[in-house]
């Protein structure tokens, strides 16, 4: 257990970040990794399979991973304060409520399975396939939820580095799986979807019981998982859906738009699956950096410390804008050799969209740096407004661009739709840090 509320910010939250940020490399590797087995055992067939339905596992995972980190928040106001007890039952009640709320949005997309599909307009030839990969995939998230609440629980007591090594032991041995189910069994796409699950079951119930393990002040009765509102039923829930809605809304805009790239060819939608890897690579620290503010800001403004929270605001911005610049030039220069390694392809329609996609939005990288920081500092504050509007604003504008500009403009609208809603959701947030922190 770590107190993010004593010494330099800067070199508090770069230690407390170094963890995450080596999980979320790991996590993008495997899913690198995911994308080339598939590419070298399937072809293209099997990459777009995976891809056109990869935004509805996001669009799940994403409610759920917000979810969890909002419980997270909780328990890190609760640290920050020194209650123990609270912050003992509020990591009890936390893995409960991830469990129902899990199973209750895997239930509800199998019970509308197929029409979900012809929602997203998964192209035919790939259907079949398609659908046993999200069908598996969706039916295990109870296990990515379980792993999601401990992470964000042990984060929220300023221990990053227990759910690092859970996590790299899960990539490993999904990435091992993957090759063995794809490529010597030839289970196809399916295989891959059972790797991840595989992986997720046996990562979770370690971590539970390494966490029981080595924190005896978070050991807990079965009695204390129940939900009530004495447990603090009300505030959990609060920022579990806030953080949620936030979380959902952003892979939900991103869904819609893969409805709409789904409909311009396979090409088109191997080109935008293989950038999206690369920009889930280039926008890794400034989650990165928004998950460890989100502690952080918990903790501290727990302790009444909102001067400490503007010096990280101040230290985390500031590095990632010259990062951000970094993004840029990596775009302008060896962006086509990148893409033809993630996507296993020569094929000039492919590389030629893709790099296109990177050499626009790395121009406005800037933008969600900012975004990310402030959306999860205010969480960490108590403010759950005004990141669900941004998200909302996001969400909207993305449904717009994939309704009405996609059509017309075609993969350029696509292109253009990130940059144009970071604009429009950044000015609620950039309000609500001032409103919050003017009168210090």
């Amino acid at each position: 257990m770590k107190d993010l509320t004593k010494g330099k910010p800067l070199k508090i939250i770069c230690f407390f970040a170094l963890p995450i940020l080596i999980g979320s490399l790991f996590n993008l590797a495997y899913s690198l990794a995911d994308m080339k087995i598939l590419g070298l055992f399937m072809g293209k067939d099997g990459i777009a399979a995976a891809g056109s339905v990869s935004g509805l596992y996001d669009l799940t995972n994403s409610f759920m991973m917000g979810m969890t980190n909002g419980f997270g928040v909780i328990t890190a106001m609760y640290y920050g304060s020194g209650n123990m007890e609270k912050t003992r039952h509020n990591f009890a009640v936390s893995i409960s409520l991830a469990c129902i709320c899990a199973l209750t949005v895997s239930g509800i997309c199998l019970l509308f399975f197929d029409r979900i599909l012809d929602i997203l307009n998964v192209p035919p030839e790939v259907r079949e396939s398609a659908s046993l990969y999200i069908g598996i995939m969706i039916s295990g998230l109870i296990f990515s939820a379980l792993y999601n609440c401990l992470a964000a629980s042990l984060r929220a007591v300023g221990d990053a580095y227990t759910p690092l090594i859970f996590l790299v032991i899960s990539t490993l041995l999904n990435t091992g799986l993957d090759v063995l189910f794809v490529g010597g069994f030839n289970l196809g796409t399916p295989g891959a979807a059972i790797a991840t699950v595989t992986s997720q079951i046996i990562c979770s119930g370690a971590c539970l019981a390494y966490s029981f393990i080595r924190y005896k002040e978070l050991r807990f009765s079965l009695k204390e998982m129940i939900p009530h509102r004495k447990a603090g039923l009300r505030m959990l829930m609060s920022s579990g859906i806030s953080m949620a809605l936030m979380s959902s809304m952003v892979a939900f805009g991103t869904l819609s738009l893969q409805t709409a790239i789904n409909t311009l060819g396979e090409n088109i939608v191997v080109a935008h699956a293989a950038t999206r890897k690369l920009s889930g690579i280039f926008m890794l620290p400034f989650g990165v950096f928004g998950t460890a503010m989100a502690t952080y800001s918990g903790q501290n403004y727990g302790a009444g410390r909102k001067d400490r929270i503007k010096e990280g605001l101040r230290a985390t911005v500031g590095i990632s804008f010259a990062y951000s610049l970094l993004c840029m030039l990596v775009s302008y220069t060896i962006c086509p050799s990148i893409i033809r390694a993630i996507a296993s392809t020569d094929e000039h329609e492919i590389i030629f969209n893709a790099v296109r996609y990177q050499k626009i939005d790395t121009l406005f990288y800037f933008v969600p740096a900012v975004i990310s920081i402030f959306r999860n500092s205010l969480q960490g504050m108590g403010e759950h407004r005004l990141p669900v509007i941004s998200s909302f604003a996001e969400l909207l504008g993305k449904l717009l661009i994939a309704l009405y500009l996609t059509p017309v403009l075609k993969y350029t609208g696509i292109i253009l739709a990130e940059p144009i809603v970071w604009i429009i959701m950044v000015i609620p947030l950039i309000y609500g840090m001032w409103k919050r922190l003017k009168n210090e």
